[in-house]
């Protein structure tokens, strides 16, 4: 049984992130959509917003909660899955980068992935 604390964290982390990411991702779709951005993909946006929240997970997952069979899953996404996700989408927003910031932001998003993910491992070695 898990105390009232384990219960609370668990919810936070399992479900209100996930919940919060989403809607995040909805307000900035529908941003972009008042703004009539042209040619962003919501396909991208969506890959970044789970994938960067997969990471949010993970980190908070280790520091805070217990190894599981999802946090294996979501290992294995993070270290095979998304760098592929991330570099298709970096790669195919280059060209597009100048036409708003929303371009902007889905680029230097899927680059940024080969930098803040390396480096967040790194540190959860060190303070394990």
């Amino acid at each position: 049984m898990l105390s009232d604390s384990e219960l609370t964290i668990a919810i936070l982390i399992h479900a209100a992130i996930p919940l919060l990411g989403l809607i995040f991702f909805l307000i900035l779709l529908n941003k972009t959509q008042k703004e009539n951005t042209q040619n962003i993909s919501w396909i991208a946006l969506f890959l970044i917003f789970l994938t960067y929240g997969t990471l949010l997970i993970m980190v908070l997952t280790v520091l805070l909660w217990k190894w599981s069979g999802m946090t294996s899953l979501s290992s294995a996404y993070l270290l095979i899955g998304a760098p592929i996700i991330m570099g298709i989408i970096a790669y195919k927003n280059y060209k597009n980068r100048h036409l708003s910031k929303y371009h902007k932001w889905v680029y230097r998003s899927g680059i940024s992935y080969f930098l803040i993910a390396p480096l967040i491992a790194i540190l959860l070695m060190v303070f394990e």
